[in-house]
């Protein structure tokens, strides 16, 4: 559907900004931290509750209730033809364990807000219209991360899935059973016309441009690395400098050409060290080895296969004008995640006849729409977050961009739902 062909009434058409709000504020509630945050853990007690409460508005609002094998909830708006494919918007509602109130949690209940205004006016729409919450995306509790919606989208098995154990030993089965989330449906036995979810961006790119709305295009790759330099521990007095097979010496080499690899691959290249272990670790010895994390993204699988040349490319060399073993072992990998075409423009132009600053933007965490974008067009909506903080207590949005965020979603589900 073109824009012109969404009615005048509803491009005027807006959501409840205080109603949103005050959901959002009540289920924070749920699991609240004395610093102003959340933690809501999957599969807890709290998330139950949470769960429940969620649920509690969703049949308020008239909506059916299922509940698949792995603890998904889809909450669904009948439309006038049913036997079309759902068009979905949706998030999670699991925390981290220093988390604040709108990760995850925004794109839940601004699909519910959406339901609510339309119920408000009196709208029916062609398809169907459904919110779902996916269970653990934040794998803080259990890993894999992005769990319920990688078992829906057949990224691991349903069995892999409920083998996962939590620090005490607590299966991810047993606790779905215990909090009463195991549901009859087969993951991914639910049609997806398509998906759309908003998210705070949880970093500082929206905020920094001074922009309302992040028109997000893609979700991207990554590739985890550990890399190893291994030298010679010596005595740090006895031994001249021109002696020396200093292992951290030439791993700090690597390591600043993984930043420079990010910036020369801008504007979305990411280039991370995060994590360095230096043996022996001692004042005055020479460090032997070092083995330290690399962490490569980019918005394109091929971006990001020519970062991976680079820096293959540069250990090699540096370890053979050092004379120092350097071995660089891949160890995880997501594939870059575009998103529909078709959603991201119904995104920025829902941005564009509502009059908000928007721009392009990628996202360099991972969220449930990029599995969903396997099944189905997919898209996402980002807004900003104070200082860009997130996964953290002091989490903040503000009202009135959440409500900006919550309107590009209501037009652009308008335009795919009829």
């Amino acid at each position: 559907m073109n824009p012109q062909d969404l009615p005048p009434q509803l491009q005027a058409l807006r959501i409840d900004g205080q109603r949103l709000w005050d959901s959002l504020m009540a289920l924070a509630q749920i699991g609240a931290t004395p610093k102003g945050g959340v933690c809501r853990l999957a599969l807890t007690e709290l998330d139950r509750q949470g769960r429940d409460l969620v649920i509690g508005w969703a049949r308020e609002a008239g909506l059916s209730i299922t509940v698949d094998q792995i603890g998904n909830v889809f909450m669904r708006r009948a439309g006038r033809n049913n036997s079309l494919p759902p068009i979905m918007t949706g998030s999670h509602i699991d925390t981290q364990p220093t988390g604040g109130k709108f990760d995850g949690n925004y794109g839940v209940l601004a699909g519910l807000e959406v339901v609510r205004t339309l119920n408000d006016h009196g709208i029916q729409t062609e398809a169907p219209i459904e919110v779902a919450f996916w269970t653990n995306e934040e794998g803080s509790r259990f890993v894999p991360v992005m769990m319920g919606s990688g078992v829906f989208a057949g990224a691991f098995t349903l069995e892999h899935a409920y083998a996962a154990t939590d620090s005490e030993g607590k299966s991810v089965k047993d606790e779905l059973a215990r909090i009463g989330y195991i549901g009859d449906q087969v993951p991914g036995e639910h049609p997806i016309g398509a998906y759309f979810e908003t998210h705070i961006e949880q970093g500082p790119v929206l905020e920094d441009h001074g922009k309302t709305i992040g028109v997000v295009s893609a979700v991207l790759g990554i590739r985890w690395y550990d890399c190893t330099v291994t030298g010679m521990e010596a005595h740090a007095g006895p031994t001249p400098m021109h002696l020396r097979k200093d292992a951290l010496q030439v791993a700090t080499r690597v390591m600043q050409e993984v930043v420079a690899i990010g910036n020369r691959h801008a504007p979305h290249g990411r280039g991370t060290v995060g994590m360095v272990h230096v043996h022996p670790n001692s004042r005055n010895v020479i460090p032997g080895r070092v083995k330290f994390s690399m962490d490569l993204r980019n918005s394109s699988d091929e971006g990001v296969a020519q970062m991976d040349a680079e820096i293959r490319a540069y250990a090699a060399q540096v370890g053979a004008d050092s004379g120092l073993k350097i071995e660089v072992e891949a160890v995880s990998q997501y594939p870059a995640q575009p998103f529909h075409p078709d959603c991201v423009q119904a995104v920025r132009r829902a941005a564009e006849r509502l009059g908000y600053s928007h721009m392009p933007a990628v996202s360099g965490a991972g969220h449930d729409a990029v599995y969903m974008a396997r099944l189905a067009p997919a898209g996402m909506i980002f807004i900003p977050c104070k200082d860009g903080i997130s996964h953290n207590e002091i989490e903040d949005a503000a009202p009135e961009h959440l409500s900006a965020g919550c309107n590009v979603l209501l037009q652009a589900m308008l335009e795919r739902a009829g």
